[in-house]
């Protein structure tokens, strides 16, 4: 008998909805994410499309259920080291980095008012700071603390374990190897934004006031690094005259060959940012190839071809360049119904960049990946599992449907094996 039914690595909205649909028809699940926090690449979205809802209204009702539910477990800052055996035996080496933070953390604040060393803040993509010691995001689940010992001065400042009156922050923290025993596997690895550098004409790595569309979501976010101002990162202006430009690297043979599916649907939404933040004078134009809204979020996209401050133009960008005198960028553009090669002046330009599937970097162990790194659950082990976008590119609603599609294989595999 398996210690475990089901091991899901990853635990953003893919994995935490194939552990609690497990756990809640009876199975026994443990999560493994990365990362100090649970949330995944949903928690950093400012709304969802087409609601415009806040992401965290999703993530709670996981949070809540896996709170209320003793059949699930999870391990933050962890990975999966080797996974080996067979359907219903796999053993699992899971390697428990240490948060130098335990669970006596109350998040009330006062390590952080001490520390003297600052750090770049991944969450918000490096736009801005955190203390060596920080919470990782202000609704992070769990609510609680972590060091980054990359920059911490360790015992050598120790200010932080000075003032903590809950004894909750142990410098001596060691990494911990479990091995489990599970049933299945779901590989609910998520992804990673395409890196815009690699894009020679699109200059996103030269050009400060070229952003990607993650970067969009983080400066929109209430909680962001700029508390929902939507302004230029070369010199704080406010945004008025905006573009969106499509399919950055993605149906692109020489980045990403694939349409990352939820990219047209993101710009759209954003334009509906730009639009609510200055609704008198903002103007966004969208750049694009075909405009994929498909089923019933065609509504949405008909919504803002009505609003007369939002164009939508078919072509290719061919070149950004930068003002230098004004920080403005220049887009040089294949206009399809226009006049051939157009330019075109804005404050900001944000680009599409698709999904990149996390597997290609963190290469999962006894799972099978097709070309372009997504898992091919079919070609892998039987009790091998994906969700999310792991397995293709997928919006959240897809992935919540695919994780509760894998929770079942799950249960499948778990009656045969019993049945043996």
């Amino acid at each position: 008998m398996a210690d475990k039914d089901v091991i899901v690595v990853g635990g953003g909205i893919s994995g935490t909805t194939a552990a609690v649909e497990a756990a809640e028809a009876g199975l026994e699940a443990v999560i493994v994410e990365k990362n100090p926090y649970l949330g995944g690449r949903v928690s950093q979205l400012f709304r969802y499309f087409p609601k415009l809802c806040p992401p965290y209204c999703g993530l709670e009702i996981n949070f809540r259920r896996i709170r209320n539910n003793p059949k699930v477990s999870y391990h933050t800052q962890a990975v999966v080291e080797s996974v080996s055996g067979a359907a219903g035996d796999f053993k699992v080496s899971i390697r428990k980095n240490p948060r130098y933070v335990n669970e006596k953390c109350t998040s009330c604040g006062e390590c952080v008012k001490v520390c003297p060393v600052e750090r770049d803040n991944e969450y918000n993509f490096g736009l801005d700071k955190t203390r060596a010691i920080y919470l990782p995001h202000e609704l992070a689940f769990p609510m609680r603390y972590v060091i980054d010992m990359s920059v911490c001065k360790g015992s050598a400042c120790a200010e932080c374990v000075k003032v903590c009156k809950y004894g909750a922050i142990d410098l001596e923290m060691q990494p911990e190897t479990v091995e489990v025993s599970a049933g299945n596997v779901v590989y609910a690895t998520g992804w990673n934004p395409y890196d815009a550098s690699k894009i020679e004409n699109l200059n996103a790595d030269t050009i400060p006031n070229v952003v990607t569309n993650m970067v969009m979501e983080r400066m929109a976010a209430p909680n962001g690094p700029t508390k929902g101002a939507i302004v230029r990162p070369s010199d704080g202006k406010e945004v008025k005259k905006i573009a969106f430009a499509q399919c950055a690297g993605s149906r692109d043979r020489n980045n990403l060959e694939y349409c990352s599916a939820v990219c047209c649907m993101a710009s759209l939404k954003q334009a509906t940012y730009i639009r609510e933040k200055y609704p008198e004078d903002a103007e966004a134009t969208i750049f694009y190839i075909d405009l994929r809204a498909p089923g019933k979020y065609e509504d949405f996209l008909r919504k803002l071809q009505e609003d007369e401050k939002v164009t939508m133009r078919k072509g290719k960008v061919a070149k950004i360049e930068e003002d230098s005198a004004t920080g403005d960028v220049i887009v040089t553009l294949e206009d399809v119904f226009g006049s051939g090669k157009v330019e075109e002046r804005f404050d900001m330009v944000v680009l599409a960049t698709g999904m990149e599937p996390a597997a290609v970097s963190d290469k999962p162990a006894s799972a099978v990946l097709e070309k372009n790194g997504f898992i091919d659950a079919g070609a892998s082990a039987d009790g091998i599992h994906a969700a999310g976008v792991a397995r293709r590119p997928s919006d959240v609603a897809e992935s919540v449907q695919g994780a509760t599609g894998a929770a079942l294989k799950c249960m499948q595999t778990v009656r045969e094996v019993s049945n043996v």
